[in-house]
């Protein structure tokens, strides 16, 4: 073989490594649609976010109004607006934090079944 036999084949398996592959023909079906489009842009990532988010909101907002502004109520008398309650409650927060790891735990099963059918 030839120096120049030689180039020409190098360059093309330098042209061959260089082409980008095909992009992968679009799923056909509707499901396997539905499936590609929730892979493709983490609409289950976001939605787990969002969920949970709103959960972590609510113990938040539970601990704010059940021991923070009693507490800042006994400092200052008139923050907070109507009566003085200066009971701290822990019941509000521990329901919160129930709701909170039940739904944490229904998601987490529908995020492992989604996984298992080629969902991410």
């Amino acid at each position: 073989m030839s120096t120049e036999e030689m180039m020409l084949e190098e360059l093309k398996e330098i042209r061959r490594l260089l082409t980008p592959p095909p992009k992968p023909a679009p799923p056909e079906g509707l499901i396997n649609e539905f499936v590609d489009f929730i892979s493709k842009y983490k609409v289950l990532g976001l939605a787990v976010a969002f969920i949970l988010g709103i959960y972590v909101g609510q113990v938040v907002q539970a601990l704010v109004n059940s021991f923070i502004m009693p507490l800042v109520q006994i400092v200052y008398p008139g923050v907070g607006g109507g009566e003085i309650t200066y009971v701290l409650a822990a019941g509000p927060i521990l329901d919160s934090l129930i709701t909170f790891v039940v739904v944490a735990f229904v998601v987490f099963i529908i995020v492992k079944i989604a996984t298992r059918i080629g969902i991410e």
